[in-house]
C-alpha cells in the first residue's frame, strides 16, 4: 500500500486531522486544513485522514451520522449546504492543495448505517435483546421508521438511488410507539442480520441508526459506486473504514477490491475497536493482506500503563499488539477522537505516558504511526502544550533518525531501551523510556550498542539541552534518562 511519496527515502507517517469538538473560530476546517498544510509537510508528515466529508444527518454532525454520502457539502440539505468541515468546493481545494505538498488525504469511509431519514415507512419488524441480538423478545410487529432516503436537495445528481426499507436490516426507534429499542427488519426480501460480523452480543451486525444491508444488491451498486467516485473526485489514496466488526466481511472485502482495482497500491486501514487481539487475528487472516488495521491492543497498553504508573511493566508493552505478532498489517496510534475523556470509547492515555507512548510508536520499526491532532494542535478538548512540543520533537527525530534494524535493551520493568541502526542514508538513534515515578536524583543508566560505525564518535541528547554520551571503539556507550520520561540519543 501507498504510505508517502514514491520518491522520499524518510519514513512515512500519518496524522488524524481532526477532534470530535474540532472547530476553527475563523474559517472552515477545510480551509483550516489547507493553511496547515506547509507546516504538516515540514513536519515529515505524508498523508492525512480527515473526518467523512460527507453530509451528516444534522448541521453540526461530524458525518458519522451519515445521511447523504454523495454529498460533499454541495447541495441544500439538512440544515444548509455546508457541512460541519466547510464546502465541496473548499475540501476539493484542500485536497489539491495537499497533493502539491505530497501529502495524501484518506477518506474517512462511515458505510454501516445512515441517520436523518427524509421520510417514515410501516414494515414488519422483531424486538431483539440489545446483549444477545439472536434472541427475539417478542413477535413481529408493525413499527413504523425513518428508513426513506430520497435526497431531495441532490435531485439524483452523481447516483439516482434511493434508500428505502428493503435496504436496510435493523433500526433502533419504533416512531409508530415512541419506543427505543433494537429491532429486526422483517418481510419480503430480508435476510435477518448478517452472519459474516463480528459475534460480540450473539451477532454485532446492529450497532446504530438504520444498519444497512450489505447483502443488498442495489446497495452493493450504489456503495461500489461512492467508492471510484469519491476516489477520482477528491484524488484521495485510500480509506479509513469506520466500524467494520459490523459490516458484512464478503461486502467489504469486495469493496476494497472494487476500489483497489482503479488504484492498485491504494491505502486500506479497518477500524475494528477491541483491545482483544485474538478478536482481531481472524478478521486479518480474512482479508488477506487487503488492509491494515488500528492497533487498539496496543493502544490500550498505553492507557494501563499511563494508568498504573510505576507498577505497569514496560517490558510487556508490546505483548499481544498487532505491532508486535502482525507489524505489517498495524497502524499504531496513542489516541484519538473516540479515546478522549467522555467520548464513545474514552480509554485516553494521560500525559504522564504520553511521551513514552508516542516514542513507541514514532521511533521504533513496528507499523505504520498516526498521530492525533489533539495532541499537537491547540483545542479545548485534550491539549497540553508540554505534550504537543515533545511530540513535535519526537516527530522530526522520527523524520531524522529512527531508520534501520532494532536492538533491544529491556533494562528493567521501569526502564527499556532500543537502538535504531541507521540505514545508509540516515543515521540512527538510541532510546531510552522511563515510567518510574521521580525519586530525588535518580538516574536511569542504560550501557547500548550503537554500532561499529559510530565507533569514536559522541551522542548528544535530542529532547533536552546539555548532555553527551562518548562511544568507545567497539560502538558502546553508557545513556541516560529522567525518571518518568524519555531521551533520544543522536550522533552529532
Amino acid at each position: 500500500m501507498r504510505l508517502g511519496p514514491d520518491d522520499s527515502q524518510d519514513n512515512p507517517l500519518m496524522i488524524q486531522f481532526f477532534t470530535w469538538n474540532s472547530h476553527h473560530p475563523d474559517m472552515s476546517w477545510w480551509q483550516h486544513f489547507e493553511s496547515e498544510l506547509p507546516r504538516l509537510s515540514e513536519l515529515g508528515f505524508t498523508q492525512v485522514w480527515l473526518p467523512p466529508p460527507n453530509k451528516a444527518a444534522w448541521k453540526d454532525g461530524r458525518g458519522y451520522d451519515a445521511y447523504d454520502l454523495w454529498d460533499l457539502g454541495e447541495f441544500d440539505q439538512k440544515g444548509g449546504i455546508p457541512t460541519r468541515w466547510g464546502t465541496k468546493e473548499e475540501f476539493l481545494h484542500a485536497c489539491d492543495v495537499a497533493k502539491r505538498y505530497k501529502i495524501d488525504v484518506i477518506i474517512d469511509a462511515v458505510l454501516n448505517h445512515k441517520l436523518g431519514g427524509d421520510r417514515r415507512e410501516s414494515f414488519s419488524a422483531v424486538p431483539v435483546n440489545p446483549q444477545n441480538r439472536l434472541k427475539n423478545e417478542g413477535r413481529p410487529r408493525e413499527i413504523e421508521g425513518w428508513t426513506a432516503f430520497d435526497f431531495p436537495g441532490r435531485g439524483g445528481k452523481y447516483s439516482t438511488f434511493r434508500w428505502n426499507q428493503t435496504h436496510f436490516s435493523g433500526l433502533d426507534w419504533d416512531d409508530k410507539t415512541r419506543t427505543k429499542g433494537i429491532y429486526r427488519i422483517e418481510g419480503p426480501g430480508h435476510k435477518g442480520w448478517s452472519k459474516n460480523v463480528d459475534r460480540e452480543l450473539g451477532n454485532y451486525d446492529y450497532l446504530l441508526g438504520i444498519d444497512i444491508d450489505h447483502r443488498h444488491p442495489a446497495v452493493q451498486e450504489d456503495l461500489f459506486s461512492w467508492g471510484s467516485w469519491i476516489l477520482q473526485t477528491t484524488g484521495a489514496v485510500g480509506f479509513r473504514l469506520d466500524a467494520i466488526k459490523h459490516i458484512d466481511q464478503k461486502f467489504l472485502i469486495s469493496f476494497i477490491e472494487r476500489a483497489r482495482s482503479q488504484n492498485p497500491r491504494m491505502l486500506a486501514v479497518c477500524e475494528y475497536w477491541s483491545g482483544d487481539v485474538k478478536s482481531i487475528m481472524p478478521y486479518i487472516r480474512a482479508f488477506k493482506g487487503q488492509t491494515a488495521f488500528f492497533d487498539v491492543p496496543l493502544h490500550m497498553n498505553f492507557n494501563q500503563a499511563s494508568l498504573h504508573w510505576t507498577r505497569y511493566d514496560l517490558r510487556t508493552i508490546l505483548n499481544n499488539t498487532l505491532a508486535k505478532l502482525k507489524p505489517r498489517d498495524a497502524v499504531t496510534f496513542v489516541d484519538n477522537h473516540d479515546t478522549v475523556e467522555g467520548q464513545s470509547l474514552e480509554s485516553w492515555v494521560g500525559s504522564n505516558f504520553k511521551i513514552q507512548a508516542y516514542t513507541l510508536i514514532l521511533l521504533r520499526g513496528e507499523g505504520y504511526p498516526c498521530v492525533f491532532y489533539g495532541d499537537i494542535y491547540p483545542d479545548f478538548e485534550c491539549y497540553d502544550a508540554e505534550v504537543a512540543r515533545n511530540v513535535t520533537r519526537l516527530i522530526a527525530a522520527r523524520k531524522l533518525y529512527a531508520y534501520g534494524p532494532t536492538h533491544e535493551y529491556p533494562h528493567d520493568k521501569t526502564c527499556i531501551g532500543f537502538v535504531r541502526m541507521g540505514d545508509s542514508t540516515h543515521p540512527g538513534c538510541a532510546v531510552l523510556l522511563s515510567n518510574k515515578e521521580e525519586s530525588g536524583d535518580f538516574v536511569h543508566s542504560v550501557k547500548m550498542n550503537v554500532g561499529l560505525q559510530n565507533a569514536g564518535s559522541y551522542f548528544k541528547s535530542w529532547m533536552s539541552d546539555g548532555g553527551r554520551v562518548d562511544i568507545d571503539a567497539e560502538g558502546w556507550g553508557t545513556f541516560t534518562c529522567f525518571p518518568n520520561y524519555v531521551q533520544v540519543w543522536v550522533r552529532v
